[in-house]
């Protein structure tokens, strides 16, 4: 499953950064997650790492895509060639 922000993101800057995938851009007013590029850190870390900086605890998982982490395994593969 890719991730999603919700509208309570305060646009505080933590996300991005820490993002293996550069799935998270500035939308407007609050922050995306591009879900094409979203594995949830399945590839590079144990657990999402954007959930663990942010502070207002926005992010959530997005319904609309729904992946096994062997799926996220096989897109950050692709990612990262």
């Amino acid at each position: 499953m890719a991730l999603m922000i919700n509208d309570i993101c305060t646009a505080c800057d933590a996300c991005p950064s820490v993002c293996p995938n550069e799935a998270i851009a500035i939308g407007d007013p609050v922050y995306v997650i591009d879900p094409a590029k979203c594995t949830e850190c399945v590839g590079a870390h144990d657990e999402p790492q954007c959930k663990l900086v942010c502070p207002a605890d926005c992010i959530v998982v997005n319904p609309d895509f729904q992946e096994s982490p062997e799926q996220l395994k096989e897109k950050y593969d692709a990612l990262h060639g």
